[in-house]
């Protein structure tokens, strides 16, 4: 078990809260449309379906368990949520996740079906987990070659869990 369980409380997305990780869609009449853009340094942009499970982490009676995160260095990751209520954890993409301090900088948000963000190059992120079914369906862009470029940070190295706290 791990010595030290924090515990984060899930926020509703919204694009100011969402800013230091990334950056939420406009609608094409919106004057920002096409200020922030996605990048690709492999040119390898693909698109699929993907999704998570709810038996891929432990649940609580108020939450998810976070045990570990993964980045991108390559690419930006865009993701719409297709089917259910979901939870994502989140953490600047300087976080280095060397010391539990690095802990205090997660942050997680609840997503309704048709959310969507881009998560900003480098962010760490674990999910979306889905919320009361078995199984979040996601729209997905990012680096067709992101295993090569998926690093992992596991908490329990620095003896660590974070409950997302979603209740």
């Amino acid at each position: 078990m791990n010595d030290l369980q924090l515990q984060v409380s899930a926020e509703p997305l919204d694009a100011s809260s969402w800013s230091p990780f990334g950056w939420l869609p406009v609608l094409d009449t919106d004057p920002r449309d096409g200020e922030s853009r996605l990048f690709f340094e492999w040119g390898d942009v693909h698109v699929n379906l993907i999704g998570h499970s709810a038996d891929e982490v432990p649940y609580t009676e108020r939450g998810v368990v976070c045990e570990m995160f993964f980045h991108h260095l390559t690419h930006t990751q865009a993701i719409l949520v297709l089917n259910c209520p979901a939870v994502i954890a989140v953490a600047p993409a300087s976080c280095t996740f060397e010391k539990s301090d690095d802990l205090q900088q997660v942050r997680s948000f609840l997503l309704r079906p048709h959310d969507s963000f881009v998560l900003a190059r480098g962010t760490w992120h674990w999910g979306p987990f889905p919320l009361g079914e078995p199984r979040v369906e996601l729209y997905n862009v990012q680096g067709l070659r992101y295993a090569e470029d998926n690093i992992c940070a596991n908490l329990a190295d620095l003896g660590a869990s974070i409950e997302v706290l979603t209740k």
